[in-house]
């Protein structure tokens, strides 16, 4: 058995009805594993699948610029601490975040 077909078979068993592109996901997940950790890899692929699950007509442009966001996102993850976003810079999404590193989030829940 091959990729394409386990994809296949997952999708059929778990009742989604997308084309899969492997390529993009395989690429991106290889992006996080190198510049962040190789634990963000799988972190990362299921994430972007709530973000593509979210959209109101799931179109192949719609997650490849998704996954965009979340490869430019891991690439810069060795940023500087302070570095502006090359995304962001000059689009007035400048807004501070709290830097919150020194708290432990271990067992805090997310918003899913």
């Amino acid at each position: 058995m091959n990729l394409h077909d386990w994809i296949d078979e997952l999708c059929d068993v778990l009742d989604v009805d997308a084309e899969i592109d492997e390529g993009l996901i395989l690429d991106l997940a290889r992006v996080a594993a190198h510049n962040v950790a190789r634990p963000a890899a799988p972190i990362t692929a299921f994430v972007l699948g709530l973000a593509a699950g979210r959209l109101d007509d799931l179109d192949a442009e719609q997650v490849e610029r998704l996954a965009a966001r979340a490869q430019r996102l891991a690439e810069n993850w060795d940023r500087p601490a302070g570095a502006p976003d090359p995304e962001v810079a000059g689009a007035g999404l400048e807004d501070d975040v709290p830097d919150d590193a020194t708290i432990d989030h271990t067992g805090d829940e997310g918003d899913l």
